[in-house]
């Protein structure tokens, strides 16, 4: 962080008589920094509320309590960290609280969290990004200024760019009403997904599959096509990371052709099947094996995908996770509606094979989808590239929340 961001930054707090400790750039970094991990340790866990986390220190610089949200309709991240100082025997009357985003400010589940600062007696609260869900958009930090708290609000920079990417969906499902939708596949150099035969197992090595089960666990659903189901018979689950919570399991199945004894709608987890043409006697013995199946319109005689979106962001889905075929794959990506694509590439030519989308064939090279590459990193032999739609690259570096 720039110097003279610093000397912006620079305030001063007393406690009792405490000597008054300054807020430095340094332990913003380190206390922010330290939110930020417990944050990410809430991953698979807190869906659909966002992940936070949070760290409270005394006049001294020493931590005294910290915490991350819970389960939905479990305590968050400040009430945690709260708990945690109580437990302790600490007093937290005027220290800082650093909050990887902003406290709540209404009743849903559980009490503001915003008043268990002010009642807490805290000095200030320091945080990393505001909170576009319009019951708080502002009224969390507006509510700690009027109880004569301490208010800072951390300009754009590394620290409040990872609590953006690390609640992504959560922000498109506040300002868009839909997940942010994350298209995985694993591909050969020349981009084929499997054979012409449809073997694909396995394309990439082990580094590469455990990751990718790493990201299931981020999604609140994971989603394919009855292509998929019944050409692989997939289980979609989390299997290869320890999670507390299973995504829900998606299949677009426009005539409920999903097999009964299907291994996607074993448990543990749930299955949802969306379809537009509910057969009264499928749709039973479907549902007798515990999935839900939920009718949607059509869209040029197939599923309509932005009504699929909706639903599920009307359902608590932050995040999206495909896992298809060429065709539903293609579908997703001509209607615009992939936010982000996550590529394991492995080294080797397959040459004939299945393709990552069917797309319809393009006359000029300026017709194709631009993107942007977010990162790359090698995972044993293969590597890991996510590439976003130019659109929502280019506005996570101008907003906090961009979507």
């Amino acid at each position: 962080m720039p110097q003279k961001q610093a000397a912006s930054l620079s305030v001063l707090i007393n406690v009792s008589d405490m000597k008054p400790a300054e807020l430095t750039t340094d332990a913003i970094d380190i206390f922010m920094g330290q939110a930020l991990a417990l944050a990410t340790s809430a991953i698979g866990l807190t869906d659909p509320n966002p992940r936070v986390g949070c760290v409270i220190t005394d006049a001294t610089g020493r931590v005294i309590g910290s915490g991350h949200t819970q389960q939905a309709g479990g305590p968050h991240a400040e009430v945690m960290a709260l708990r945690d100082a109580a437990a302790r025997g600490e007093s937290v009357v005027g220290a800082t609280a650093y909050v990887t985003l902003e406290p709540c400010a209404h009743y849903g589940r559980t009490p503001p969290c915003c008043d268990a600062l002010v009642n807490a007696k805290v000095g200030r609260v320091v945080i990393a990004l505001s909170d576009n869900n319009p019951q708080v958009a502002g009224q969390g930090a507006a509510r700690l200024r009027q109880a004569g708290i301490e208010v800072i609000e951390l300009p754009p920079g590394p620290l409040p760019t990872a609590a953006y990417e690390l609640n992504i969906g959560f922000f498109s499902r506040m300002q868009r009403g839909r997940p942010w939708v994350r298209l995985k596949a694993a591909v050969s150099l020349d981009g084929k997904t499997a054979l012409q035969n449809g073997v694909s197992q396995w394309i990439t090595g082990e580094a590469a599959r455990i990751d990718g089960h790493a990201w299931r666990k981020r999604a609140g659903a994971v989603l394919t096509g009855i292509g998929t189901v019944l050409g692989d018979d997939p289980r979609l689950d989390v299997r290869h990371v320890s999670t507390p919570h299973q995504p829900l399991r998606v299949i677009l199945d426009s005539q409920l052709r999903t097999p009964p004894d299907a291994a996607i709608l074993k448990p543990p987890g749930r299955a949802l099947i969306y379809c537009t043409r509910p057969d009264a006697e499928r749709r039973a013995a479907l549902e007798a094996m515990g999935a839900e199946v939920a009718q949607l319109p059509e869209a040029n005689r197939r599923l309509d995908l932005s009504a699929v979106l909706l639903d599920l962001g009307r359902r608590g889905i932050n995040e999206l996770h495909i896992e298809a075929g060429q065709d539903l794959n293609g579908a997703f990506v001509s209607a615009g509606l992939v936010d982000e694509f996550l590529y394991y590439v492995a080294p080797l030519i397959l040459g004939p094979g299945r393709e990552l989308a069917a797309l319809d064939p393009l006359a000029r090279l300026e017709d194709g989808l631009s993107l942007e590459f977010h990162s790359v990193q090698q995972l044993g032999p293969d590597l890991r590239i996510i590439a976003r739609r130019l659109t929502s690259a280019r506005a996570d570096k101008t907003s906090s929340s961009p979507l």
